[in-house]
């Protein structure tokens, strides 16, 4: 077995946290030889939860797990910590929009960013989840200056997920055959989900599906479907989430595809016109745990201003939420 690594989780006493950690605990993350110590980071209100989650977990007998423990404190919970899960913010709720929680999450992000820096492994990587979640990745990069800002992505592995099911469905294949997707831009209902340059099976989807369909149902859907999700559920997405932030990590750890690529959010520096200073999805190479953005593509006309549409409104949340930048 394998040194431990640790692993640092906010949220794990809701619905996300405990869909994912039990996967984790299986070796599915981080392989079967390799040992790990969780660092379950709650607030008061959910320390219960993760009591309990702590006693199934211990009820698992996992042979990886090495340690555990929980902490409302924030510096303790991240100290020397490989990798940090950001789950933990109060969820969107019916009627909500993202931007909506951008005040209240906002501050939680940078208390985190700050601990993140004082605390945790020079060489740790920090996903974010909790939503708003690109303008959240940002805040925490600012009030982080001594991790590298590369050290930070931010979830949209779900949306991206989303769409290769979705025209996995579509086309009648499996959804393993689906390369080349992108979602572009922010986790919201401005994001863009991209066919331009996707392949079903080696062949271009753009040749496949009709421009009505891309336009008229398949981008609303993608843009729509965590609304969907809560007014049939009546609460978020949680089981696909955890999927989600199981590949981001897996990726992040392991590389992409080959003639592939996924979706993630990192802080822009000019690539595609884009402006620097905030985070935004773009199509990503991984390896070794670093992205690079895909360069090169050739966008049309429709692209571009899906593009530009998110890229206003994660300008506008940047402005929101300037004071938390400093």
């Amino acid at each position: 077995m394998k040194k431990p690594i640790k692993i640092a989780i906010t949220g794990s006493g809701g619905n996300i946290g405990y869909a994912l950690v039990f996967r984790i605990a299986t070796g599915e993350v981080f392989g079967p030889d390799q040992a790990v110590d969780f660092s379950f980071v709650e607030i008061k209100s959910s320390i219960k939860n993760v009591e309990g989650l702590m006693f199934e977990l211990e009820d698992c007998a996992s042979p990886i797990v090495h340690d555990m423990k929980s902490t409302l404190d924030v510096h303790e919970g991240f100290r020397d910590v490989d990798y940090a899960i950001l789950i933990g913010a109060k969820p969107r709720g019916p009627g909500m929009e993202r931007k909506d929680l951008l005040q209240v999450n906002g501050e939680i992000f940078k208390t985190q960013g700050r601990a993140l820096n004082e605390a945790a492994s020079r060489n740790a990587r920090v996903v974010v989840v909790g939503n708003p979640v690109n303008t959240n990745t940002l805040i925490a990069i600012k009030n982080a200056p001594e991790l590298p800002a590369s050290s930070f992505s931010c979830l949209l592995r779900l949306d991206h997920n989303r769409a290769v099911g979705m025209l996995a469905r579509k086309l009648g294949c499996a959804p393993d055959e689906i390369r080349k997707v992108t979602v572009w831009g922010n986790h919201s209902s401005t994001q863009f989900p991209d066919l331009q340059h996707c392949e079903a099976a080696g062949r271009q989807v753009i040749g496949l599906v009709d421009d009505e369909w891309r336009k008229h149902t398949f981008v609303p859907e993608i843009q729509q479907r965590g609304a969907r999700i809560i007014q049939a559920r009546k609460a978020s997405s949680a089981a696909s989430a955890a999927s989600a932030i199981i590949d981001h990590v897996k990726t992040l750890r392991r590389g992409t595809a080959e003639n592939d690529w996924t979706s993630m959010g990192v802080l822009a520096d000019g690539d595609y016109g884009i402006k620097p200073g905030i985070v935004f999805s773009y199509p990503v190479t991984t390896r070794s745990n670093t992205q690079k953005i895909v360069q090169g593509l050739k966008l049309d006309d429709y692209s571009r201003e899906m593009i530009r549409i998110s890229e206003a409104e994660l300008c506008e949340e940047r402005e929101a939420v300037k004071q938390l930048l400093k």
